[in-house]
């Protein structure tokens, strides 16, 4: 399914800037929708903010072919090669402003946040540098994807004191990133499944910086019912308008068709939540698991792990029933949000047990490259997905002595743990 997508943007000097530095792009034909929010002296920070917007709008154009591929299909060199494509008009954007920036005086140390939505079928995919945020808003529910990055962030993020302990600090909102100041950045990119209905809102911090973290989900969402973005922008200035106040709304829409998901989307995303190894990703992170899954379906009879044979793969029933056998003996079965492989994650070691479908089943696939590469990329939840494998290899062998101790007793077998 195709999904239709439109958006609106607002932009405000606020009531102490004497000049907007922020620039907003709204282009509905392209899929592309951008805030930036510029920095710099002599008016230099809306040149960088200006220039961001129309380097990252050529490049798309020109790689417009990378989005029509993964529009048509969805797989994993074609899901890459979107998320580079917008690393990389980034990238290029942070060059040229650098290098305009060298060659006047005026604009010396100039830049800009920048953040984008670009969308492709029933895909979105983000780009993110700054403090300038994205929210996505799904069935009433406000999910923030992106993250700050400023010295006050990268002090939480490392346990460095409570947000409330540098409220008057002076250094809290220095960016640690931003398209400009040096020739190159890192560019944060996430690729989202969406469905019709989902709303995405990108802003600068002129805006965001006036709601408090409980405030926030509330007022955004009020967007998807109806509130104007303007009254928004008023909230801003009303509260102070100490910066440029800069707001894109973009929705989507189309018919809900009935052979793209065996189950809702939040279904299948949910189904991450409950496997102890993702317990403790945020909505953004599981997302980012969410977007280097494959679906896989199998036959009635099709056997998915064969006993003793090497797998990496994780999976998770979305549809179907499968039976765990042992040595030719049926021992289980599975339905619909079981899991099991999730070993296969860690090494190559030979499946304990043979799992066949008893009937059409459908599976997420998630394996163990794609899950390195991930970690790879995403340092603090690497951080969070091996202390969850410490735990769950820490219960598994509680879980082993104790089956040992049972068997001995009363000569029975130790139960299979269909996740081995």
């Amino acid at each position: 399914m195709t999904l239709k997508h439109a958006g609106q943007g607002l932009t405000s000097v606020g009531k102490k800037r004497e000049h907007n530095e922020d620039s907003f792009l709204v282009d509905d034909a392209l899929g592309l929708y951008a805030v930036a929010d510029g920095m710099g002296g002599h008016a230099a920070g809306e040149v960088a903010s200006r220039m961001a917007i129309e380097i990252v709008t050529e490049q798309v154009k020109a790689g417009q072919e990378v989005l029509w591929r993964l529009q048509k299909e969805a797989n994993h060199d074609n899901k890459l090669a979107a998320q580079q494509l917008i690393e990389k008009a980034i990238q290029e954007a942070c060059a040229r402003i650098h290098k305009t920036a060298q060659g006047d005086r005026s604009k010396r140390g100039m830049g800009t946040t920048f953040d984008c939505v670009v969308v492709a079928g029933n895909r979105a995919v983000l780009g993110h540098v700054g403090d300038s945020r994205v929210y996505l808003i799904r069935q009433g529910k406000v999910h923030r994807l992106t993250e700050d990055h400023t010295m006050l962030a990268m002090a939480l993020k490392a346990g460095i004191g409570k947000k409330e302990d540098f409220a008057n600090s002076d250094w809290a909102n220095s960016l640690t990133r931003a398209v400009g100041p040096q020739p190159s950045v890192q560019v944060d990119t996430l690729l989202l499944e969406c469905q019709a209905g989902d709303r995405f809102f990108l802003c600068s911090d002129g805006l965001h910086g006036y709601l408090s973290d409980e405030e926030a989900p509330h007022v955004i969402a009020s967007l998807a019912s109806g509130t104007p973005l303007s009254k928004l922008i008023e909230l801003a200035n009303d509260r102070g308008g100490k910066d440029n106040i800069t707001g894109v709304m973009v929705a989507l829409h189309g018919d809900p068709s009935p052979t793209l998901h065996t189950i809702p989307l939040d279904t299948k995303m949910g189904l991450l939540e409950k496997i102890p190894l993702f317990a403790f990703l945020n909505y953004k992170e599981r997302a980012a698991i969410f977007s280097i899954i494959n679906t896989r379906n199998f036959s009635t009879g099709t056997e998915i792990l064969r006993e003793g044979s090497p797998g990496e793969d994780l999976y998770i029933l979305t549809q179907g029933r499968v039976s765990v056998e042992k040595a030719g003996q049926r021992i289980g079965e599975l339905a619909m949000g079981a899991y099991f492989g999730e070993m296969g994650l860690v090494d190559n070691a030979p499946r304990s047990a043979t799992v066949r479908a008893l009937e059409p089943t459908e599976c997420m696939v998630i394996t163990r490259s794609d899950m390195m590469n991930m970690m790879r990329r995403e340092q603090m939840m690497a951080v969070k997905l091996l202390w969850s494998f410490v735990q769950t290899l820490s219960e598994r062998l509680r879980n082993a002595n104790t089956g040992m101790v049972e068997a001995r007793k009363f000569g029975g077998s130790i139960p299979f743990n269909p996740q081995d």
